[in-house]
C-alpha cells in the first residue's frame, strides 16, 4: 500500500501530520537505504527529515514500524521503474530490424535494473533478509519475479511468431535475464558508491547488454 493511501490511520491525519509522515518517509526510504536497519539512527533521520523525534513516534509507533514502511516505498518505486521497462515488447525505431530492437529491449532492461535506486534497494533488502524475511520475499516477488514473468510471456509470443525458438519460456527469461546484466548486477551490488549515479557506467551496461542480447539471440534462434 502506498505510504499516504487513505487507512484507518491515515484517514483521520490533519494535514499537518500527512505532511510530516511523508516528509519522514523521504527521509527514511534514503536513510534506511544507506545505513540498512541496525545502522539507522532515530535522531539523525529526524534532522533529516526536519522534524523532532517525537514527532517521528507520534506518527510510527517504532523503528521497525517506520523501517518496514520505508520499505515498503522503496518497493513500490522499484517495482513501478523496472516494470514500465519490461512489459512491452522493445519496438525500436521505425524500420529497425528485429535484432536491433532486441538488443534495445536488452539496454533498456539493464539501465532500468542497474539504476542507484534499484539497486540499493536490493542490498538493503539482501543485507537484511535474515532480520525481514518477508520484506526480502515481497521483493523478489513484485520485482525480480515479475520481472522474469513478464520477459518469459514477451519471448513466449517471439516463439509464436517464428522469431526465436523458446520452449521453455521462463527458463529462456532467466537466461536473458543473467545474459544481459547478471554479471554487471552482482559487481554493482558490492559498489560503495551504489547510490551515486556517476559509479555506473553506462557505455559499459549498453555494451554488455547488447552482447548478452547477442549471444542469447544465437542460442534461442529458429531452427
Amino acid at each position: 500500500m502506498d505510504d499516504l493511501t487513505a487507512s484507518p490511520t491515515t484517514s483521520r491525519l490533519d494535514p499537518r501530520q500527512v505532511r510530516s509522515r511523508a516528509l519522514i518517509l523521504d527521509a527514511a526510504t534514503e536513510h534506511f537505504l544507506r545505513h540498512g536497519y541496525l545502522g539507522g539512527n532515530i535522531d539523525v533521520l529526524a534532522a533529516e527529515a526536519g522534524v523532532a523525534k517525537r514527532t517521528v513516534y507520534n506518527l510510527f509507533d517504532s523503528k521497525d514500524e517506520l523501517f518496514r514502511a520505508a520499505v515498503g516505498r522503496a518497493i513500490a518505486t522499484a517495482e513501478s521503474f523496472v516494470a514500465e521497462h519490461v512489459e512491452v515488447v522493445a519496438q525500436g525505431e521505425s524500420g529497425a530490424s528485429f535484432a536491433e530492437a532486441f538488443d534495445a529491449f536488452a539496454v533498456a532492461h539493464a539501465r532500468a535494473v542497474l539504476t542507484p535506486r534499484v539497486l540499493a534497494t536490493r542490498r538493503m533488502l539482501i543485507g537484511e533478509s535474515g532480520r525481514f524475511p518477508e520484506l526480502a520475499a515481497e521483493y523478489f516477488e513484485r520485482v525480480p519475479g515479475r520481472v522474469i514473468a513478464a520477459i518469459a510471456g514477451m519471448l513466449g509470443r517471439l516463439d509464436d511468431e517464428g522469431r526465436l525458438r523458446v520452449p521453455d519460456p521462463q527458463l529462456a527469461a532467466e537466461h536473458f535475464a543473467y545474459l544481459v546484466l547478471g554479471a554487471t548486477l552482482d559487481r554493482a551490488l558490492f559498489d560503495p558508491a551504489v547510490l551515486e549515479p556517476t559509479a555506473l557506467d553506462r557505455d559499459l551496461i549498453d555494451a554488455k547488454a547488447r552482447a548478452g542480447a547477442r549471444a542469447f539471440r544465437s542460442v534461442y534462434a529458429p531452427r
